[in-house]
């Protein structure tokens, strides 16, 4: 195999989990697999899928959402997904939207503070 890259698009190295559904698929099942590199024009997936070049599938992307593409490649548990539509790949690596839910169903760690003025003055205990 070559280590020249004839790939014309920017993409980022990354490790985020997506979901995946099959075209075809009679169960309609949603795999998730693991996205190893992200472009605008596509992606290079890992996971235990059954797919074979030029299967349709649609891929939910973090801050995105479901997108439309067709397998390129398959090696092993890795393939190549081409996308229909550009989508701008920067989005999936950006934080999540706030929600009016925020802080209901994430660990406190994660939380914003709730109170950012501190303790009074006179409640702290001198040593």
């Amino acid at each position: 195999m070559s280590t020249v890259d004839t790939r014309q698009m920017s993409r980022d190295s990354l490790f985020v989990l997506a979901k995946i559904k099959v075209e075809g698929d009679l169960k309609g099942t949603e795999h998730r697999v693991k996205v190893r590199n992200l472009s605008s024009g596509g992606m290079m997936a890992e996971g235990n899928v059954k797919v074979v070049r030029g299967s349709l599938v649609t891929v939910e992307l973090r801050n995105i959402g479901w997108v439309d593409g067709t397998v390129a490649w398959k090696q092993d548990d890795r393939f190549g997904i081409a996308f229909l539509e550009n989508v701008d790949h920067k989005l999936v690596l950006a934080p999540p939207p706030p929600t009016s839910d925020i802080g209901k169903h994430s660990p406190r760690y994660v939380r914003p503070p709730l109170d950012t003025s501190g303790p009074e003055p006179s409640k702290l205990r001198k040593i």
